[in-house]
């Protein structure tokens, strides 16, 4: 049966470019002449039927722009039983006949239980901590990462005239990315990953022997979740004298306009999830492995190992000598 009306639900943390997905998606539906209908509020939207039409004009303007124009939210509700049913409901009292959820794991899990209750569904991915295993990258790390590198290259201008040592705490919850590409990208001289065991004395011996060649500063870049910034700053300066500061970056890295590739990156998945819905898949999810769009079974591809690149970790290490 052809669509007539799909949804578009974004969930979850924010990610820059999840605008530019919305858009993707409104726009080649309405060129295909599909009604569009976007979820405000994520699931807990979904539940209580908070939705707005889009049209050509509500989606002007917005590529651009981080953050996401129907809002996140949590919902503990949509995790029972009862909340998915009055999910289900609302979808089929408002004719949407096709949904597309924007989001990382867990808003791909609520994809999941929406297929498995017979909802047609296409995933996308929409994380900056960019650790989702199906899927080489997901919308909104790119931005993360240059908004953490430009931080990174302002401390170091502020560690280099002040000759300290900054400790710098990025986000990625249990999954190192953001870290490991800031860190490479910025020339620090250590990087604390959760993927990879870190040796506080090597940490140490790595500023001692920069410090034997002249070497006045350094720059520490720490995964949230892998340790304390401020305990490792505390241990630096404790053990060879050095003045340390710390700088935790937080939320900043969620916000800001998204990057031409995280706009590309959107505005590709987007429309690959429209047409996956009118060739009539459904309990999907669209990735991206070796420069090409894919699609997996929502299933299997959330159970994937999720594989991380230790090379680009040991290349790090090298490079900071």
């Amino acid at each position: 049966m052809a669509l007539s009306r799909i949804g578009i639900l974004t969930s979850g943390g924010d990610a820059p470019g999840m605008n530019a997905a919305i858009r993707a998606v409104a726009r080649r539906a309405i060129y295909d002449g599909l009604e569009v209908v976007g979820v405000r509020h994520g699931f807990q939207g979904l539940i209580s039927g908070d939705f707005q039409p889009l049209d050509l004009g509500s989606v002007g303007d917005i590529i651009h722009r981080g953050g996401t124009i129907l809002f996140t939210a949590r919902s503990s509700a949509f995790l029972t039983e009862e909340g998915q049913r009055l999910a289900v409901d609302a979808l089929a009292q408002a004719g949407i006949e096709g949904l597309i959820i924007a989001g990382g794991d867990g808003s791909l899990r609520g994809a999941q239980a929406l297929a498995r209750r017979g909802v047609v569904t296409i995933g996308i991915p929409a994380s900056i901590d960019n650790d989702l295993p199906f899927t080489q990258w997901s919308i909104g790390f790119d931005t993360a990462v240059n908004t953490a590198l430009d931080a990174i290259d302002r401390i170091r201008d502020t560690a280099t005239s002040h000759e300290r040592t900054f400790v710098i705490e990025v986000m990625g919850h249990s999954c190192g990315w953001i870290a490991l590409a800031a860190g490479l990208g910025g020339g620090a001289e250590s990087i604390l990953l959760p993927e990879e065991p870190f040796s506080l004395d090597a940490i140490i011996e790595r500023l001692d022997r920069g410090r034997a060649r002249g070497k006045r500063h350094s720059i520490i870049v720490v995964s949230e979740g892998t340790a304390s910034a401020t305990d490792v700053a505390q241990a630096v300066t404790s053990r060879t004298g050095m003045e340390t500061r710390v700088t935790i970056l937080g939320h900043v890295q969620r916000g800001g306009s998204p990057t031409a590739v995280d706009r590309l990156l959107a505005s590709q998945m987007g429309a690959r999830a429209v047409e996956l819905l009118e060739a009539g898949a459904t309990g999907r999810v669209v990735g991206v492995r070796e420069g090409h769009l894919v699609d997996d079974e929502i299933e299997e591809a959330l159970e994937k190992p999720r594989q991380f690149p230790h090379q680009l970790a040991a290349l790090a290490a090298i490079l900071s000598i």
